[in-house]
């Protein structure tokens, strides 16, 4: 079997079982490395890192970074952009081997060389989403062995309906799981925390009648809120029995951090208020925000912008959430920070925080995932290698090879 990259031409043509004799260099480039910008480039053999700086380009393939930045390939915590390939329009369903596919594609083109796919669990007709379906997903992922990047799940847990607890326990005990979170789609609470905000989003969807707008609202309004904080327990609990990290949802006040934290919560994802998010910090939580909402300069619900919290300095990782060329962006807009601190809110500091300390970081020993990034006019990624193999080559802008 040959190396693939997005354009479906072969490059080096090593056999994945000599992969421990291939060696690769990137030079000529500004490499951000966890403290600094350095030039030179990134020498590779087999599947890690091998040396970073001034390499030695006596290697298989070398590529020209012509003056770009080399830098880790992203980590991404939760992205459900996978959506919108399942569904490319409302009620217009693809294969999930062809969404799976070109989801690939796009995030490794994005930079993102590891996806954990935030998959919704959660029966929810106005966005395609039900237990049945993340189940499906579930087995796409976990079963895929021909992708370019390294695909995780992240279970979201909406603990409101029990069917969905019962799905994600299920995944849990298959070992499925590598992040899990617990949601509460409430109205009234987190997101929605204007209830007619909540209906009014939900009956200008394409699926939902106002009628069943109002039926939803009353089902999850009754459910005691006693009920979902016993829920949340039971699955943060299975998921450290099966040394799987877990994160909570928009969370909305300090007072409902210091529950979750107390309860064993990892992450929050999404805090509602400044408060809230300096109080995660106090607690020793890390702290994710979505990375669209600092390219964009706000939240889209207009809670906590991202641009705020870093400021404030309570942002410990961004995650691409719906829209995965603004991970790469994020890094580059100027929070008055050093570029290696911005670069690792999207790549170290998202795998230490689900125990992932392989990769993330441009350092001898590391899972050699590595992007060449063109920085203007936008964002852009040039090359992006992964597990030590070239996976993407936008022609035409990238340095050369040989």
């Amino acid at each position: 079997m040959t190396e693939s990259v997005a354009d479906g031409t072969d490059t080096i043509g090593t056999p994945a079982d000599t992969a421990a004799e291939r060696s690769l260099a990137v030079r000529n480039g500004r490499v951000i490395t966890p403290d600094s910008v350095v030039e030179g480039g990134v020498r590779i053999e087999g599947d890690r890192i091998v040396a970073v700086g001034d390499v030695d380009g006596d290697a298989e393939t070398v590529i020209d970074a012509d003056g770009r930045y080399v830098m880790p390939g992203l980590v991404d915590l939760h992205g459900d952009d996978i959506e919108s390939h399942l569904y490319p329009r409302s009620g217009a369903r693809v294969s999930t081997p062809m969404a799976l596919s070109s989801s690939d594609r796009a995030n490794v083109a994005a930079g993102i060389t590891t996806k954990f796919h935030a998959i919704s669990f959660e029966l929810d007709e106005s966005q395609n989403r039900s237990p049945e379906l993340a189940g499906e997903l579930t087995d796409a992922i976990t079963g895929a062995d021909s992708l370019l990047a390294d695909h995780r799940l992240h279970a979201r847990c909406e603990v409101t309906q029990p069917d969905s607890v019962d799905a994600v326990l299920e995944v849990l005990a298959n070992g499925d799981a590598d992040l899990v979170s617990v949601m509460t789609h409430i109205p009234g609470k987190g997101q929605f925390r204007d209830i007619d905000a909540f209906r009014e989003y939900y009956e200008e969807s394409a699926n939902h009648t106002a009628e069943e707008a109002e039926e939803m609202i009353a089902e999850r309004c009754d459910v005691p809120m006693a009920t979902v904080r016993d829920r949340i327990e039971r699955v943060v609990d299975r998921a450290h029995d099966a040394g799987v990290v877990t994160a909570s949802h928009d969370d909305e006040a300090p007072e409902e951090v210091d529950r979750l934290a107390d309860t064993g919560v990892d992450i929050t994802e999404y805090p509602i208020t400044l408060e809230t998010a300096q109080r995660a910090a106090e607690r020793g939580l890390t702290t994710a925000m979505g990375a669209p909402n600092l390219v964009r300069g706000e939240s889209q619900w207009g809670n906590l912008a991202s641009g705020d919290a870093i400021d404030a300095g309570v942002v410990d990782v961004l995650v691409a959430d719906y829209h995965p060329p603004s991970l790469l962006a994020a890094a580059f807009v100027d929070t008055g920070e050093p570029l290696p601190e911005r670069v690792a809110r999207v790549t170290a500091n998202a795998a230490d925080a689900v125990g992932f300390g392989d990769r993330g970081r441009l350092a001898a020993g590391c899972r050699a995932d590595v992007v060449v990034v063109d920085s203007e006019p936008t964002p852009t990624v040039t090359r992006a290698i992964v597990g030590g193999k070239p996976a993407y080559r936008a022609d035409g802008t990238a340095g050369g090879e040989r």
